[in-house]
């Protein structure tokens, strides 16, 4: 996203690592995370949070959920209290069960809430850089904000939609990578397109149930945050989460796929927070406790067998 807003702005990208950042500037490049790919001259990478943040017009957080609050408050001092901040991760605080705007709100409490908000929708990383047509969503609850950020994402390749529903535009950010981790395993055990279909039409009736119970709109959940998100990552081999459901679908340990991943699945993170959720608002998943079950150390093969056994229903039940 930081090359996407570099094509028509200045934009300074953080990294954790020194040496990551002096890379970026001497090769234009970052081999580590998207090798092959020319960034735009208008982004330069530093590993200074201060100078990141120096006189930003915007922040845009794409930290992983589990380091989100700690940058974060790192940050705060850096932050003006109307600054918009973006959050870009699709996932859910250990612990706290807090959607990420609810964690920059709860670090930054004299912040104006009108510019927290999310960036969304199926947008995965290479075909994004590579221009492929794609379409997003920027969700915050001030539509005069909403306006002027979607004019700085939006390009000729990603058209970006407003939407002030910020809470089921976050929630179906991260419900949907723990769908995918299912869509995955079935992937990995072999099933085909009848079983692919049924289990992302059935995942989606999931995570809007709990998204309409935590305050989301049901139409959030039927466009690009909901159900174009989850398709694209329940389909794709790009998705971080759908390959790790395949390695677990084909045997392998969950240990053994995170010890081999550069980058992190957010779905296994936030698996065990949506469990907690939905006992919380009493809402029936069972594509996500069975998902739960296999992180921790179920069989693949029962989870099928309990989500085909379950007794008959009605569909919109």
């Amino acid at each position: 996203m930081a090359a996407v807003v570099a094509q028509s702005s200045d934009v300074r990208l953080w990294a954790r690592r020194p040496e990551l950042a002096e890379a970026i500037n001497s090769t234009g490049q970052n081999e580590d995370y998207l090798p092959g790919f020319t960034l735009p001259s208008g982004l330069a990478a530093t590993s200074d949070l201060g100078e990141a943040l120096d006189g930003a017009d915007a922040v845009v957080m794409g930290v992983p959920s589990h380091g989100f609050r700690a940058v974060l408050e790192e940050a705060r001092p850096e932050i003006d209290v109307g600054t918009p901040i973006i959050s870009l991760t699709k996932g859910l605080e250990a612990g706290s069960n807090m959607r990420m705007t609810q964690v920059i709100a709860d670090v930054l409490p004299g912040h104006e809430p009108a510019g927290i908000g999310v960036l969304t929708g199926p947008n995965l990383a290479r075909e994004i850089m590579e221009g492929q047509p794609a379409a997003s969503v920027i969700s915050v609850p001030d539509e005069k904000i909403a306006t002027v950020l979607q004019s700085v994402f939006m390009t000729p390749s990603l058209r970006v939609y407003s939407n002030t529903d910020v809470v089921g535009c976050e929630m179906a950010g991260s419900l949907k990578n723990v769908m995918a981790l299912a869509a995955g395993m079935a992937h990995g055990l072999g099933y085909g397109d009848n079983s692919m279909a049924t289990l992302i039409t059935r995942a989606l009736a999931e995570l809007s149930r709990l998204g309409r119970a935590m305050g989301g709109n049901p139409a959030t959940f039927a466009g690009l945050a909901g159900m174009g998100d989850l398709i694209a990552t329940c389909i794709s081999p790009l998705s971080r989460n759908h390959r790790v459901g395949i390695a677990l679908g084909k045997g392998k340990r969950l240990e053994e796929i995170i010890a081999e991943m550069n980058m992190v699945a957010e779905g296994v993170k936030t698996t065990p927070v949506v469990v907690a959720l939905a006992a919380e608002y009493d809402v029936d998943m069972p594509i996500a406790n069975q998902v739960a079950k296999v992180l921790e150390g179920q069989p693949v093969s029962q989870m099928l067998a309990e989500l085909m056994g379950r007794p008959p229903k009605a569909e919109g039940a």
